[in-house]
């Protein structure tokens, strides 16, 4: 009997360090970064410390406008939107300025013949000045036409994995939200556990000094309280974990005190609403699915680019420029002439072996994206089936476990009043505390795997609430 009471306190002790140090770190950690404006809001006229009681919802809102992640994430839209801005603007004219100044060192020669005397004749001038105005204008350009068409697809990528950022965000807020208020919940049996175990204490330690019950007894009450301190204490250092976590993924300050209401009982309604098939769910808000749609939209158009090449090009131009030549010293005695054209350009690409190759590789992406996303939507059905599964197992786990704790609580009265009465033993007292303490723990855990598994299961359908 010692042994097996030994057991069950053990095992209560690994099952709360393994619920709180488990999870807290299960997701990716993001830096820490304190936002001037939350700070400001946060901020009190004296230097006592600041306190921030959250729902789920406020929990939410502050991360997707505080934490640095969904920011980069908004500046890649702003970053797409430019480049289309850049690709737009090679429709427009370009105009340039040039000048240029040369001095000829030596002069070139040339020697003719006139009436059958040799002549030597130096060509050109000892200064040459050339200044003007330029202005090109694309009239006919294809690959500028799809590369537009491309970065209209990129900006849509852009927002989408934003909107990944955001559901993921979502996600890591929520489950560390649970998570918090597992360990509060589980700190809170465990302190319960605790005073009983202390009244139990003092109780025996009465008696025994009146003589009615043995020492024993009184080691055994005295042991029971010792083996639930270090519980109680790694349960309130599992809180401090959670708090910290979702202050990292809200963006706060670790000089903010977090807080948060209610318990993981206020959701156990949640868990009896009538369930959903997975024929009866599909993935059209799936960022991932999305993303590969994007992704393959995107080859298509960089395969209409690709086929660009071996189209014309057309371009207009127009020049006005001034010239002056003139010999001795530069810069004096100058006479600018001016003169203009106008003009067209036209390139017709007849070959060039690298095109074909680049073709076929596009090809190639495209085959392999679309097998990807078969699998990806695949793998994807498989998680929800698993979800769902792991909805129904917690909710039923959870009708199993209420009445478990029912049926502890009872246990535990009636054991108390054997042993007042001298009827029961120290050991069955102990014995029943530990099955209570288990009972309650376990009866947390199932709502918080129910919790963990429909908030999964949101992220894989796009959802962007927590409803």
């Amino acid at each position: 009997m010692i042994r097996k009471s030994r057991k069950k306190i053990l095992v209560i002790g690994v099952l709360v360090c393994a619920n709180m140090f488990f999870q807290v770190f299960a997701e990716d950690t993001i830096v820490l970064t304190q936002n001037q404006d939350t700070s400001q809001a946060l901020s009190s006229p004296d230097d006592s410390p600041r306190k921030l009681t959250v729902s789920l919802k406020q929990a939410i809102e502050i991360a997707l406008s505080d934490n640095p992640t969904i920011r980069v994430a908004g500046q890649e839209i702003e970053l797409k939107k430019e480049a289309k801005k850049e690709a737009v603007a090679g429709l427009l004219p370009g105009a340039e300025l040039s000048g240029s100044y040369s001095r000829t060192l030596k002069k070139q020669t040339m020697v003719m013949d006139f009436q059958g005397q040799s002549t030597t004749i130096k060509m050109g001038t000892d200064n040459s000045y050339n200044g003007g105005l330029s202005i090109s204008l694309p009239v006919f350009a294809p690959a500028l036409y799809r590369a537009i068409n491309l970065t209209n697809t990129d900006i849509e990528l852009a927002v989408e994995k934003s909107r990944s950022s955001k559901l993921d965000m979502i996600n890591q807020v929520t489950k560390a939200y649970y998570q918090l208020l597992l360990t509060q919940d589980s700190y809170d049996v465990l302190l319960k556990s605790y005073a009983q175990a202390e009244a139990n204490f003092n109780v025996v330690n009465e008696k025994y000094k009146l003589g009615s019950v043995s020492e024993y007894d009184k080691i055994r009450a005295d042991v029971q309280v010792r083996s639930l301190k270090p519980n109680v204490v790694s349960a309130r250092n599992g809180v401090n974990l959670a708090k910290l976590q979702l202050k990292v993924l809200m963006g706060l300050s670790e000089d903010v005190e977090i807080g948060i209401d209610g318990s993981l009982k206020d959701y156990e309604s949640e868990m009896f609403e009538r369930g959903r098939t997975t024929a009866e769910l599909n993935l059209a808000n799936n960022s991932d699915l999305k993303q590969l749609d994007l992704n393959a939209d995107l080859l298509d158009k960089n395969l209409e680019l690709q086929k660009t090449n071996f189209m014309p090009t057309l371009g207009a131009s127009y020049s006005y420029q001034y010239t002056s030549l003139g010999d001795g010293s530069p810069f004096k005695n100058l006479k600018w002439n001016p003169y203009s054209y106008i003009g067209l350009s036209l390139t017709i690409p007849l070959f060039k072996a690298s095109n074909f190759p680049k073709i076929r590789q596009v090809k190639i992406q495209i085959d392999q994206l679309r097998e990807t996303r078969v699998n990806t939507e695949r793998m994807l059905y498989m998680q929800m089936s698993s979800y769902l599964d792991n909805m129904s197992a917690s909710s039923e786990q959870v009708v199993s476990n209420k009445e478990s704790v029912f049926q502890a609580e009872k246990g535990r009265t009636i054991a108390q009043k054997r042993y007042e009465v001298g009827m029961g033993t120290i050991l069955e007292l102990n014995d029943s505390e530990v099955a209570l303490t288990q009972a309650q723990l376990t009866y947390n855990q199932s709502i918080y795997d129910y919790l963990v598994a429909k908030t999964d299961l949101e992220k894989v359908l796009g959802k962007e609430d927590n409803k």
